[in-house]
């Protein structure tokens, strides 16, 4: 056998109760309706350091799912991602508490004025020592969007101009406006910074005005680590362009090799290597020492799972309304105004012919979670390997639970087999993914604002 590169793990999480597994914060084992507790994500982060997790990853959303059965209460009582907190609040927190672990948050572009992102974004790599990473989103609610003063969702393609804007002006004012030494603190000389050696950016597009200059030094890595979520023809043209890490929901390998591939290619077609993106795909374990085991935990997990809940956040940020339908209502007797061929996807992919919202929804858990013993688990993980996924971003069940399941159960034969981390590499989250240096590399488009300021007039 052949030896293979190590996955990377990550603890994919929200500051809410409910997040992708709905319904499970009913659990007895569960913890995360303490979401609010600081205690809880402290706890957490001190548990995957100790074990040797890459990072913790923060999902985040800045509005509602769309209405459900005429409605938005159902994201209320289940508690779906409503109340949810901002998590770039707890990045420093969490890195008081670690000193390897990985910290990455969601901020969409929408929420914030570039200006104010990079300057937040500075201040916690600074402050974690350069453990930071950026998961770049457009936001698909339009909720969302009606939060920020729009008059609903902006077009889809439309998004991401605006994140190629976005990203720029953040890239200029991370990267392009402080040279490495323009902080002296020379208190000798009486000369703090060199002037000379900061520039403004004088941006001007379509959407921003920025005049810079950016007002935090550079930090360890300048620019925190970049995710991007998006797997849409628009999303993997970005990530090409713009991601060191894609995170992914996919069916199957086969589906995730459909993705790698894409995105591997765009990055080289813009003069990136297809081995500057890593990809982690989406998945939950439920792990027992023997496969009935498994299956008994996977049935005592699957009893408090919300149909209803599912079906609301799976179509939800589809914009389709199920109306008054029950769970037991055929796919294909629906009557939606919008989104009918989305729905017709969906129909297709479920096995059986006629499927019924229920169907769809467990069907969509069941894609997500792989169930066995550790060796069944970690053989499946390496045909996931094999489809170009370098990394895992864990869902949960139960906080702390699931973390604490596959740290005792699945992580001691994945590093028998060299796919996790038995010690942290020296250096920032980059350096720690990568071992190839704190910044970005010199083939990533925002390396180029490096010296495209320094001989601007002043």
């Amino acid at each position: 056998m052949s030896a293979r590169n190590r996955l990377r793990l990550s603890a994919f999480v929200m500051a809410t109760t409910s997040h992708i597994l709905e319904g499970q914060w009913r659990h007895p084992q569960a913890q995360q309706h303490r979401f609010d507790e600081l205690s809880l994500w402290t706890d957490l982060a001190r548990q995957l350091e100790a074990a040797r997790f890459d990072a913790i990853f923060f999902a985040d959303v800045v509005g509602l799912y769309g209405n459900y059965r005429g409605s938005w209460d159902i994201f209320a009582t289940e508690g779906l991602q409503i109340p949810s907190h901002d998590p770039s609040v707890m990045i420093s927190a969490l890195g008081a508490v670690t000193e390897h672990l990985g910290l990455a948050w969601t901020s969409s572009v929408i929420q914030e004025h570039p200006f104010t992102f990079a300057r937040r974004a500075a201040t916690l790599d600074h402050l974690t020592g350069g453990r930071t990473g950026w998961n770049i989103v457009t936001s698909a609610l339009e909720n969302a969007h009606r939060n920020f003063g729009l008059p609903g969702l902006t077009p889809h393609d439309e998004r991401y101009r605006w994140a190629d804007e976005y990203v720029e002006v953040v890239y200029k004012l991370l990267e392009g406006s402080w040279e490495d030494d323009a902080l002296r603190r020379d208190k000798a000389a009486g000369v703090h910074a060199d002037p000379a050696k900061i520039h403004k950016i004088h941006h001007r597009g379509e959407r921003y005005s920025v005049e810079g200059p950016h007002l935090v030094a550079p930090s360890a890595q300048r620019t925190p680590v970049l995710f991007q979520a998006g797997t849409s023809p628009a999303g993997m043209a970005f990530a090409a362009r713009n991601a060191e890490a894609v995170f992914m929901f996919a069916g199957s390998p086969d589906s995730a090799r459909k993705i790698t591939t894409t995105v591997r290619a765009g990055a080289a077609g813009h003069g990136r290597r297809p081995e500057d993106v890593l990809f982690f795909a989406g998945l939950s374990f439920v792990v027992g020492s023997t496969e009935a085991e498994a299956r008994r935990r996977k049935a005592d997990f699957d009893e408090y799972l919300s149909v209803d809940g599912l079906a609301a956040h799976m179509l939800g940020g589809m914009g389709v309304d199920l109306g008054d339908a029950p769970v037991d209502t055929p796919l294909k007797d629906l009557r939606v105004e919008g989104g009918r061929g989305v729905l017709q996807a969906v129909i297709d992919s479920v096995p059986g012919g006629n499927p019924t919202i229920e169907d769809m929804v467990r069907y969509r858990a069941e894609r997500m979670r792989l169930v066995g013993t550790p060796e069944r688990i970690a053989d499946e993980l390496e045909r996931w390997q094999d489809a170009g996924i370098d990394g895992i971003n864990i869902i949960n069940h139960v906080i702390p639970g699931s973390y604490a399941e596959v740290i005792d159960g699945l992580l001691p034969e994945l590093r028998s087999r060299g796919l996790a981390q038995a010690e942290y590499a020296p250096g920032t989250f980059r350096e720690k993914l990568y071992s190839d240096g704190a910044r970005l590399n010199p083939r990533h488009p925002a390396a180029s604002y490096r010296a495209a300021f320094h001989d601007a007039p002043r």
